[in-house]
């Protein structure tokens, strides 16, 4: 398969599954082993990592606009999403950002685990069951407007445990959410606000890495599919998980977990 071929197949795989909550990272993982694939390199996981960040940024504008506004201006026009939430937000971050300044190298050694593919599978499974279990327990009575500090806490912790390969940032954040008693589409809220300046500090360590590394230009063709296809495949999926988690369940992606979970034990063998 020629590497534009490649990159929009990865590129939309990358924009869709890292909002839905199947993870991405168990696809971009996987994926390319189980079909033999060429790496594309550190470029092309900074190209689709900024079109993710730029979808995040599209969709939730006015949010960030106004919150950033209010903070700065110490004004408020009472809605839900306020500038009260942008000091917690960035503290609540500070969980992922340790474990990943810490472990990042290890973490992206992963990659060339030889077990890698059936701990994944196992991952996808578990996280799935914890996705169940906070569907059906939370009470789902409460809004952005009523969380407080223990609930950015928790979220936040949860979020650092995305890091490992299958985990799901949307997924285990959701799920933290509906444990706390919010709402599903507060909780994909807030998730996604949470997990904004995440991706950014994560692209910003990625983008120096690169420039450190030096950059082919004949790859920005390959650089532009990632990019584009991740920006536009996120801005889709994000749009359709916060139109659906308004009145429908997890269960349809706790199903898709547990299929491509056990379909990854069953490759490995």
């Amino acid at each position: 398969m020629g590497t534009i071929e490649q990159a929009i197949i990865l590129g939309i795989i990358q924009g869709l599954t890292e909002f839905i909550p199947v993870s991405s990272s168990a696809h971009l993982v996987t994926i390319p082993k189980l079909f033999k694939w060429q790496d594309l390199g550190l470029p092309f996981d900074v190209a689709c990592h900024w079109g993710t960040l730029l979808a995040l940024v599209t969709y939730f504008r006015k949010d960030w606009a106004r919150m950033l506004s209010e903070f700065f201006c110490s004004t408020s026009d009472g809605s839900e999403i306020s500038g009260r939430m942008v000091v917690p937000i960035i503290l609540a971050c500070i969980p992922a950002a340790v474990v990943g300044f810490i472990l990042n190298d290890k973490i992206e050694s992963l990659r060339s685990w030889s077990f890698l593919v059936p701990t994944v599978g196992f991952v996808l499974i578990g996280v799935g069951l914890v996705m169940l279990l906070a569907e059906r327990i939370s009470k789902k009575r409460r809004g952005i407007a009523d969380m407080g500090w223990p609930d950015y806490i928790v979220i936040g912790v949860a979020q650092a445990l995305a890091l490992f390969p299958g985990v799901s940032r949307s997924g285990i954040t959701i799920s933290a959410g509906l444990f706390l008693n919010l709402e599903r589409a507060a909780a994909a809220r807030f998730s996604f606000l949470l997990s904004t300046p995440v991706v950014l500090g994560a692209g910003l360590m990625e983008l120096a890495k690169l420039i450190k590394a030096g950059i082919d230009w004949g790859e920005l063709g390959v650089l532009g599919v990632g990019l584009l296809t991740s920006a536009c495949a996120g801005l889709v999926a994000i749009t359709f998980l916060m139109r659906y988690l308004a009145k429908k369940p997890l269960d349809p992606f706790v199903t898709y977990r547990a299929f491509f979970g056990i379909f990854l034990l069953l490759a490995s063998q």
